[in-house]
C-alpha cells in the first residue's frame, strides 16, 4: 500500500512538471494533479496484475508499440474522467504526454532509489 502511496505522489509530481512543458498537458492544481496520479496509477496496477510473460510476448513482438499504446489510452483516459486535467491537442498531447510522463518517472524512480526512499 505504502508503495501504491508513493507511486500516485511521484506521478502527480510528474504531472505538475509535464504540465509546464510546451506539450499540450494542462493541470489546474496539485490536487487534480494527485487525482490524475492515482487514476494513471490505479490502471497500471490492473496491467500489472498480468503475468510478466503475458505481458513481455506482445511488448516484444510488437517492439514496444503496444504498451506505448496503453499508456496513450491510459494518459487520456485520466484527462478525460478528471475536472482540470486538460489535453489540448487531443491525441496529439496523449502522446506526448504519456512519453513525457515515462522519462520524468523514470528520473524521479531513479533519483528515489539512489537516495533508499524506493526499494530497487
Amino acid at each position: 500500500m505504502i508503495g501504491f502511496l508513493i507511486a500516485v505522489v511521484v506521478t502527480a509530481l510528474s504531472l505538475l512538471i509535464i504540465s509546464k512543458l510546451p506539450i499540450g498537458v494542462e493541470i489546474d492544481s496539485p490536487l487534480i494533479a494527485l487525482v490524475g496520479g492515482a487514476i494513471i496509477g490505479a490502471f497500471s496496477g490492473l496491467y500489472n496484475l498480468f503475468p510478466t510473460w503475458l505481458r513481455a510476448i506482445p511488448a516484444i513482438l510488437s517492439l514496444g508499440l503496444i504498451p506505448l499504446i496503453g499508456s496513450i489510452i491510459v494518459f487520456g483516459l485520466a484527462a478525460w474522467l478528471v475536472e482540470g486535467f486538460r489535453l489540448r491537442w487531443g491525441i496529439g498531447s496523449a502522446i506526448l504526454g504519456a512519453i513525457a510522463l515515462a522519462i520524468v518517472n523514470f528520473i524521479l524512480f531513479f533519483i528515489l532509489r539512489q537516495v533508499g526512499l524506493v526499494a530497487a
